[in-house]
């Protein structure tokens, strides 16, 4: 009898807090991104990464590299929203494959990393 009351009790206060740590561990995460990864694009002049939360932009940035290493010159910003990270290039990207490396903080202070792939036909 003490068990068919304590144990519905315990189960669902255990379900409660699973639910509730989960929800707190989320990160931001990259939903979309221009190029997008895996594409053929012609010449763009800048690459823009959007996220699930606000960025923190004093630590978020992204460099892009060639198939040989070689970074192109990149202007970072953070949009209005807080969640897309642009970067401008000074100069249009010549034919090749090209790797965007990006690392950002989420305000709840979390550093994430990243890359993807793009070609320029």
């Amino acid at each position: 009898m003490y068990f068919d009351r304590v144990l519905p009790a315990a189960l669902a206060m255990v379900v409660s807090l699973t639910a509730t740590a989960t929800a707190a561990s989320a990160h931001a995460h990259m939903t979309a991104a221009t190029p997008a990864a895996g594409s053929t694009v012609t010449a763009p002049r800048s690459v823009t990464l959007t996220f699930s939360e606000r960025l923190v932009p004093a630590f978020s940035s992204l460099e892009l590299s060639n198939a040989a290493g070689t970074r192109s010159t990149v202007t970072t910003t953070v949009s209005e929203d807080g969640r897309t990270l642009i970067g401008t290039l000074s100069a249009p990207l010549t034919t090749g494959r090209y790797t965007v490396h990006w690392a950002i903080a989420s305000g709840d202070g979390h550093r994430m990393t990243g890359n993807h792939v793009f070609t320029v036909r």
